[in-house]
């Protein structure tokens, strides 16, 4: 998966695009992560019984200059896209996708078209 300025998630109807007023203090304030090239990752469960169950997370990452970013939801070991729509039984994972979403929305990472 490319990065690209505007993400979208399988079975979710928004589009999600970075934030104009997204700030170096704020990633490190909700969690993520640098690699060595200056990358910046946050990967969280979507599991609301445990964070440290595996189970399918949502992973995001956005280059460092801010221009763009990928966002999915990934299986347990994070090679495979997984759709948390799709079956009623993954309820209480949608729940916990828009609960992260909101905090990153409130917080001004992301804008949600």
């Amino acid at each position: 998966m490319a990065f690209t300025k505007e993400v979208t998630i399988a079975g979710d109807p928004h589009v999600y695009r970075l934030s104009e007023n997204l700030k170096r203090y704020t990633l490190t304030d909700l969690g993520f992560t640098t690699k060595n090239n200056g990358t910046f990752i946050l990967e969280r469960s979507l599991d609301a019984t445990s964070p440290y169950n595996q189970g399918i997370k949502l992973k995001i990452m956005i280059k460092p200059d801010f221009s763009a970013f990928k966002m999915s939801t990934v299986t347990a070991n994070g090679m495979q896209k997984a759709n948390i729509f799709k079956r009623e039984q993954d309820q209480p994972l949608v729940e916990q996708y828009h609960f992260i979403i909101d905090q990153l929305l409130e917080r001004e990472v992301l804008v949600q078209e």
